[in-house]
């Protein structure tokens, strides 16, 4: 399935006290390549392979489903740190978009990130977050998973 994919990110310090109370998806993730984006991911009890093109606000992505059997054959074969990750999805009131709030486990324990999916780039560029969202990271692209899993935070 292809489709656009339009977001911006955010670097989180302090989630809202209440966040754990939204329902979440446990997410793995690795690389087969970063340039271009070719990862797999398993999230909850579904696999898929993905590629994206280059991009930081508005960017292609297809995503292929996969069997359990070949991601894990695919994973042998992943680059750099395979990323762990609960998604809470927490709803905008009123807007009918959906905050995703990373929380990173394993080798990037503590780092915290959100991002919000858009139907258009006008409705991205007008977007005003919410008081809790730290530095819009969209467009430096240091904090894209692809660079995360070739341990180049920051």
């Amino acid at each position: 399935m292809k489709f656009m994919e339009i977001e911006r990110k955010y670097l989180i310090s302090t989630p809202p006290e209440d966040y754990r109370s939204y329902p979440y998806r446990w997410i793995e993730q690795a690389y087969l390549c970063t340039d271009p984006v070719v990862r797999i991911r398993r999230d909850d009890g579904r696999y898929y392979l993905t590629y994206k093109s280059k991009g930081l606000l508005v960017r292609e992505e297809y995503n292929l489903p996969l069997t359990e059997d070949a991601y894990f054959h695919l994973l042998q074969k992943a680059d750099g740190i395979v990323l762990q990750k609960r998604r809470y999805l927490i709803p905008i009131d009123g807007t009918g978009l959906t905050i995703e709030l990373d929380i990173f486990e394993g080798q990037y324990e503590g780092l915290m990130l959100a991002e919000v999916e858009f139907p258009s780039e006008e409705e991205a560029n007008a977007f005003t977050p919410p008081a809790w969202f730290g530095e819009d990271v969209t467009d430096s692209g240091l904090y894209q998973n692809s660079r995360l899993s070739e341990g180049k935070l920051g």
